[in-house]
């Protein structure tokens, strides 16, 4: 029989039979107090996440050495003998990597001048001044100068945005796998 049919038969079961209706709200009254269940206890607290392994010392130079290789081909510069090869093929491949290693560091770290000034005009020193960003040469005296030459603009980055690695540390440090024609 379906539950609906169910329902009408004891609807009328209980509203004419009053033994059935006695049954009926016997088993629909809430037990007495001390029967009563006692809510469950929550849940307990899921475990806390297992740290992530600490990432391994240098990586993300190797990342960034590995960027500049793939996208300047820094490392191809710098690792080639150049003794077999005449100026003129160097000056090219060099500023290729230069043009190509210059737009790579200026994406990651938007890498900008420290001082706007042009070099080798002269400059005035503030009272106070960020030793980290102005580096004092030639005869320095105990005594802060007011101004000076300006020999070097210096460079600042103004974000750091190295590609994220989550691959094990031997695989970091393969900065560009062998290429094998076939």
């Amino acid at each position: 029989m379906s539950r609906i049919g169910l329902a009408f038969k004891l609807f009328f079961q209980i509203l004419f039979n009053s033994e059935v209706a006695e049954r009926a709200e016997s088993l629909s009254l809430p037990a007495p107090k001390e029967q009563e269940k006692k809510p469950a206890p929550p849940p307990p607290p899921p475990p806390p996440p297992k740290p992530k392994p600490p990432r391994p010392d240098g990586i993300d130079a190797l990342v960034l050495l590995g960027t500049l290789q793939r996208e300047a081909r820094f490392l191809d510069l710098f690792q080639e003998d150049l003794s077999e090869y005449d100026d003129a093929q160097i000056g090219a491949a060099v500023r290729d990597v230069q043009r190509d290693t210059k737009a790579t560091l200026n994406r990651l770290f938007a890498i900008s001048p420290v001082r706007d000034e042009e070099e080798g005009g002269r400059i005035d020193l503030p009272e106070s001044f960020d030793a980290s960003e102005i580096r004092l040469v030639g005869n320095v005296q105990n005594e802060k100068p007011a101004g000076g030459t300006l020999v070097h603009r210096g460079w600042k980055a103004t974000k750091c945005d190295v590609p994220k690695f989550n691959g094990t540390l031997a695989q970091a440090q393969v900065l560009n796998p062998a290429e094998v024609e076939v």
